[in-house]
């Protein structure tokens, strides 16, 4: 996609917003815009989203294209699956295929219970994860996010994180607008600066690094799955977020060693370290109350089937070999054991309590 001399004025007597802006936004680029308030970012997301267009110039090759806005237009009177229904069909999603989709959006932001709730009704954030799904309904091509995150639990923000690195890793496009200012930092990407209507590049990536490097951060992403009890993990070392998810816990984790072994075990294959008389005796002694179900890298995670609920796989499925997995949860299996060596993550407890 290209910005070729790009400007824009909401009249003919009144001043430039933005003034020949001329860009490349690459397949699998990651670009970000930055500036002060009235600089004109949201005026230039418009134009690139095809929302606005331009006064001036030329936008060409543009793919298709989810659209946050800086402002929802959270008074519409129609439920959230109503209005995702439309968004959908404008998209080309239709029948079964369009259902699949909007669940999967809204679990994903921890939103499916939302569905049936009047876009009027629901608060700031609830109207966000709304608007955010729409967006993500497009499975492929650019996405462009216009202070996305704000209003955003915690958990939303790690899963449109996530999305936007799945999104660069398969080839499409991010345009965003945060004031957050490492946010997506770890992912590369051009930024640019808006000032006195002038796009000016202060940093350049290229789209194969952003790629690559959307591709690594995605795959130090682990997303697990627990059943029981909600234990405490704030402070644990490589926690991303950790919340209900369509009536599942699910803990997403980064900067983690590679799979524990447990979690990927064919089924009747004991854990060595569940098996341990001292990982017993380290569970037994903590009390835990949750279990690991089951782990698996999120660049391999599916799109959540609503039918059965679950985390699967994209090829197979997590093993399950624990023997805590198969029993469910019961008293002294935990996820979170006692270890009280500093620095160990949520994956190396994992592996050596089962």
């Amino acid at each position: 996609m290209r910005l070729d001399k790009v400007g824009k004025r909401y009249g003919i007597r009144l001043p430039w917003v933005v003034r020949d802006a001329s860009l490349e936004i690459p397949a699998g680029g990651l670009v970000r815009f930055e500036g002060r308030n009235g600089s004109g970012k949201s005026t230039l997301l418009r134009v690139i989203a095809g929302v606005s267009a331009p006064s001036r110039g030329a936008v060409t090759g543009r793919p298709v294209t989810g659209y946050v806005p800086e402002r929802f237009p959270a008074a519409l009177p129609f439920p959230a699956r109503e209005y995702l229904s439309h968004l959908g069909r404008v998209h080309g999603l239709t029948g079964p295929d369009l259902d699949t989709r909007i669940d999967a959006c809204l679990d994903r932001l921890g939103g499916r219970e939302l569905a049936p709730v009047p876009l009027r009704n629901m608060s700031k954030g609830m109207c966000q994860k709304v608007a955010v799904a729409q967006a993500l309904l497009p499975p492929s091509g650019l996405l462009v996010l216009d202070e996305a995150w704000t209003g955003l639990d915690v958990e939303a923000k790690a899963a449109l994180d996530e999305a936007v690195a799945e999104r660069l890793a398969d080839g499409g496009s991010v345009v965003f607008v945060d004031h957050e200012p490492g946010r997506l930092a770890r992912l590369g990407g051009d930024r640019w600066r808006l000032e006195n209507g002038r796009a000016t590049r202060v940093a350049n990536g290229s789209a194969a690094g952003a790629k690559a490097s959307s591709s690594a951060a995605l795959a130090s992403v682990v997303v697990i799955e627990l059943a029981g009890e909600i234990p405490e993990l704030d402070g644990l070392p490589g926690v991303v977020s950790a919340g209900r998810e369509a009536g599942r816990l699910i803990v997403r984790c980064s900067g983690i060693p590679p799979m524990p072994s447990c979690a990927l075990r064919s089924p009747g294959t004991p854990c060595t370290s569940c098996a341990s008389a001292t990982s017993r005796r380290r569970r037994t002694a903590a009390g835990d109350r949750a279990h690991q179900v089951s782990a698996v890298p999120a660049a391999q995670v599916a799109p959540v089937d609503p039918a059965r609920g679950a985390v699967r796989a994209r090829r197979g499925r997590p093993g399950r070999g624990c023997p805590a997995a198969r029993r469910g949860p019961e008293p002294g299996t935990g996820l979170v054991g006692s270890d009280a060596r500093a620095g160990r993550g949520l994956a190396d407890q994992v592996h050596a309590d089962g």
